[in-house]
């Protein structure tokens, strides 16, 4: 059993026990994060009525996406498995999207989109087999026109579900894969430089 936390879009928070989502709360506001993740989680785990040291994981969404709210979801995750004293297990956003359109029965090569603001996309692309859904390239980020695989079907996703990762993290293990990204997925250099050297001043 593990809660999954995911703001890598809006904010989605959820229990999962197995192939089960017992509760999940969500929402597209992208500009709320820190605002309303610390109740979604009260409330996942009281409708799911689970009691924190009931769960075995905490599983956090490490992107791709913005880092002002990206950030949020991962900060939350770490302290709140710190605070049970249980692993926490980093999963790629996209997957999720990628399963939910599996779950829903497409089929096929699938490009998973996401709004990575300043003009560009974030974009994953999988194979949705009968087996499953499978990465087969990306993270990557570009500029619209420079999107990849443009035959692929498209899916724009603006919020990933949590439900969703916390079942594709269990999917992964499950399959013998190895976790692939412990550091967030922003794909972009942060605005905030180091200082250059102190100019020296003369008379």
């Amino acid at each position: 059993m593990l809660l999954a936390i995911d703001t890598s879009a809006g904010t989605s928070v959820a229990v999962v026990d197995g192939d089960l989502v017992l509760a999940e709360r969500s929402t597209e506001d992208t500009m709320r994060h820190a605002e309303v993740i610390g109740e979604m989680i009260a409330e996942v785990l009281d409708e799911a009525g689970v009691e924190p040291a009931r769960l075995d994981e905490v599983v956090a969404g490490m992107g791709p996406g913005p880092f002002t709210g990206l950030r949020v979801g991962i900060a939350a995750a770490r302290a709140f498995a710190l605070g049970i004293g249980r692993p926490l297990t980093p999963a790629v956003s996209h997957d999720a999207v990628a399963l939910d359109e599996w779950s829903a029965g497409t089929r096929g090569p699938l490009l998973v989109v996401t709004d990575a603001r300043r003009r560009e996309l974030y974009w994953s692309s999988y194979d949705l087999g009968a087996d499953g859904a499978s990465r087969t390239d990306g993270p990557g980020l570009c500029r619209p026109d420079e999107l990849p695989y443009p035959d692929f079907e498209r899916i724009d996703a603006t919020q990933v579900s949590a439900g969703a990762l916390g079942r594709a993290a269990l999917i992964r293990r499950a399959a013998g894969l190895p976790v692939e990204y412990t550091e967030p997925l922003y794909l972009r250099s942060p605005d905030v430089t180091v200082p250059g050297a102190r100019k020296r001043v003369t008379r």
